[in-house]
């Protein structure tokens, strides 16, 4: 886990990672994977967390 300008989380075949925007009072989340199945679970990781802490958050993945 990385908290330099965000959090980015590490995988062993993806990343996925928050941050506030510099230009939209918004947090943005990217994703990057090495296939589609890592790419859902890492996405579903950061979903279950971000939930857990704003249920009525509106994800837009």
């Amino acid at each position: 886990m990385i908290t330099l300008d965000g959090l980015r989380v590490e995988y062993e075949d993806g990343f996925g990672l928050a941050r506030a925007s510099n230009t939209t009072p918004v947090i943005v989340l990217r994703f990057e994977a090495d296939n589609e199945a890592a790419l859902w679970r890492i996405q579903e990781d950061f979903r279950r967390v971000l939930l857990q802490a704003k249920p009525d958050a509106r994800l837009p993945y």
